[in-house]
């Protein structure tokens, strides 16, 4: 049936879908964010004493600081998109709706 409305309980059963799923988005992105903070505070200050924890050459450090951010962002591409329409939210962690379906996320 293709002209259809969709009847309201129905709507609002999506929407508490798609809120849920954001809700569980936007907790995973704060702790990634969170843990790729503190790693990188704490490779900064390896990166000043590099014989805190054992011996440890600049460049290593370097590359493990690289690496992070490169994890980082990979995670954020796949992870931080809306549960309605899939498309990337943008920077935007505290977003409202989509800017691509419209769909609301909080």
């Amino acid at each position: 049936m293709r002209g259809c409305p969709i009847p309201p309980v129905m709507r609002r059963r999506e929407d508490e879908e798609i809120m849920t799923g954001f809700r569980m988005l936007r907790t995973r992105q704060l702790i990634a964010l969170s843990v790729t903070l503190v790693l990188l505070v704490l490779l900064a200050l390896l990166y000043r004493r590099p014989d805190l924890f054992g011996e440890f050459s600049k460049g290593a450090i370097d590359t493990a600081q690289i690496v992070l951010i490169m994890a980082f962002i990979a995670f954020s591409v796949f992870n931080w998109r809306c549960p309605a329409c899939k498309k990337y939210l943008g920077s935007d962690i505290s977003r409202r709706t989509c800017r691509r379906c419209g769909a609301r996320l909080r």
